[in-house]
């Protein structure tokens, strides 16, 4: 009678192994959990500058940081906008301190999209308090899909108007010093950006805006570059906040 082969208790021990590394991946590899759907900004710079290369635009992150002042021929005469809000003030000031130099003691960093994490920061600055809604978590990848997640963000402020006012790029005039702009770049309806208002000119009927955030790290980026030069076609909008 052929004999049944027992298997060896180190074959066992291996497939217990890979049956626990398989359950945990299911949860996020290395025990981080994973990010949640459109939580992946288009502007994919790692903040480590590692490679040097946009992901998305294809472009040098050393090169094409910082600020990117629109080339419309010759320049209207523009006045900008000024704030003596004390919170605006404090938010501003936040966000242009650590829009290249990240807070990444206090807050931590999602590598290649931190542009939400970032902007949640600046509002935490202003005076904002967070929610079981929105929250840091202790860890930028325990948060709240709010605080890490263009499309998620703008679900939540959708949810709450005491907090914030929708704006469409036609109503670009209402916007003010340390408002939240997000990008569609691909049209697709979700958000792939997200940004902090840090300038605003305007003049001859025209309204310039410029905005501070991470990924592609930015302190004054423009607005109409962004979306005509950068990712031609693309859509932006606007949160007029509350408070």
């Amino acid at each position: 009678m052929p004999r049944t082969r027992t298997p060896s208790r180190r074959a066992v021990a291996t497939l217990l192994g890979v049956a626990a590394l398989g359950a945990l991946c299911l949860t996020g590899c290395g025990g981080v959990p994973p990010l949640p759907p459109q939580v992946a900004s288009a502007d994919s710079a790692s903040p480590t500058r590692s490679s040097g290369i946009d992901a998305d635009d294809g472009e040098s992150s050393d090169d094409d940081s910082g600020s990117d002042v629109a080339d419309l021929g010759t320049e209207p005469d523009l006045v900008a906008d000024e704030t003596s809000d004390p919170d605006v003030v404090a938010q501003l000031d936040y966000a242009l301190a650590y829009w290249s130099d990240y807070n990444v003691e206090e807050w931590g960093v999602l590598e290649g999209n931190d542009c939400v994490n970032f902007a949640s920061q600046a509002l935490v600055a202003r005076g904002w308090t967070q929610t079981a809604e929105w929250n840091h978590g202790g860890d930028p990848y325990a948060s709240t899909a709010s605080w890490r997640s263009s499309t998620a963000m703008h679900d939540w402020l959708s949810r709450h108007p005491e907090l914030a006012t929708p704006l469409a790029d036609s109503q670009r005039d209402e916007v003010q010093l340390g408002d939240i702009v997000q990008f569609d770049w691909d049209r697709s309806g979700d958000r792939d950006h997200t940004g902090i208002v840090t300038r605003i000119e305007r003049g001859d009927g025209e309204t310039r805006i410029s905005f501070a955030g991470h990924t592609k790290d930015s302190d004054y980026r423009d607005v109409d570059v962004a979306i005509t030069q950068e990712h031609p076609g693309a859509e932006v909008y606007y949160w007029r906040l509350a408070g």
